[in-house]
């Protein structure tokens, strides 16, 4: 299971990369757009020093109002970010799974329950994060190598456990009312399978962001040394911006990928399979116009009746 959910998320996303773009290219412009916007407005007077305004360090003896206003903008780049990003990410899974092409740049209640739905992952991954680490650090007072073991596998196990949660994200997204408790039932069994196939999708988000960010210094080097300009400041805004689309490509696609697996496996057990449900809708059909069909004779009947 684990090199079906690996590969299948790695095809899905290499061979949907022109899906990605085309349901979310609104979005990233108007990502690149507010990103731009906040470098120039946090482009320090000696230029850049990191490459980006989200990692550029305060100036050193600057006011207190300086060092605010810089704090409140990345908060603001903080959140466009991930607005854009999971609007990114319901769009291409729509894109992928119903095949519709929706309005360009939108946002509404399903946007409100995605986000919602990955504010409670986001605080339930922290809190299980948090409960293991104080658990292993008791626990390593106590008996110390299992403290240590307990110190190295606080992340994954808290991966695992978010990632049986998870389903609620590309189900949201396809206005699937699914709970956290009907997820962690659906993805009984694949514990392990989840978390080192996440593991690896993060392992290539990073190598992704790496290469993204080489690629910017060389464009920085070769024709904005120094870190100033205009064509700093569009490096500085294409890093995060780029970022966040890797991270959304890569990991929309291992959830679309896991709620398929997910949903496939649930129609085999109930021993559905796919010609099986079609067979099933078209008699369903069948015998609903067969309803229809008797009920308009019987008005027919009824008024001829009433003619004699």
């Amino acid at each position: 299971m684990l090199l079906i959910v690996v590969s299948r998320s790695l095809k899905l996303a290499r061979s949907r990369l022109g899906t990605f773009f085309a349901a979310g290219w609104a979005y990233m412009l108007l990502l690149l757009a507010v990103n731009l916007a906040l470098s120039v407005a946090m482009t320090p007077d000696t230029g850049f020093q990191t490459g980006s305004y989200m990692m550029e360090p305060f100036a050193a003896g600057g006011s207190i109002d300086d060092a605010d206003r810089a704090k409140a903008l990345r908060g603001l780049a903080v959140l466009a970010n991930l607005l854009a990003g999971f609007s990114i990410a319901i769009a291409y899974v729509r894109r992928i799974v119903t095949g519709r092409r929706e309005f360009f740049l939108a946002f509404g209640l399903r946007h409100v329950r995605v986000a919602w739905e990955l504010l409670l992952l986001g605080l339930l991954g922290t809190g299980i994060l948090m409960a293991l680490f104080f658990g292993a650090a008791f626990t390593t007072l106590i008996a110390p190598p299992v403290g240590a073991a307990l110190m190295i596998a606080c992340l994954p196990l808290s991966i695992m456990l978010v990632q049986r949660f998870s389903l609620v994200l590309p189900a949201a997204a396809l206005d699937d009312p699914l709970t956290l408790r009907e997820s962690w039932r659906l993805t009984a069994g694949l514990s392990w399978a989840l978390t080192i196939a996440a593991i690896a999708v993060l392992a290539i988000v990073g190598a992704a962001a790496g290469i993204w960010a080489l690629l910017l210094w060389l464009f920085d080097a070769a024709l904005a040394p120094g870190g100033s300009g205009p064509l700093a400041q569009v490096r500085s805004a294409l890093l995060p911006m780029g970022g966040m689309v890797i991270v959304t490509w890569l990991l929309s696609s291992l959830h679309v990928t896991v709620y398929g697996l997910v949903r496939e496996r649930v129609a085999r057990q109930v021993g559905l399979q796919q010609a099986e449900v079609e067979r099933a809708a078209r008699l369903r059909g069948e015998r609903q116009r067969a309803q229809a069909t008797r009920a308009v004779a019987a008005v027919r009947d009824i008024g001829r009746r009433r003619k004699r």
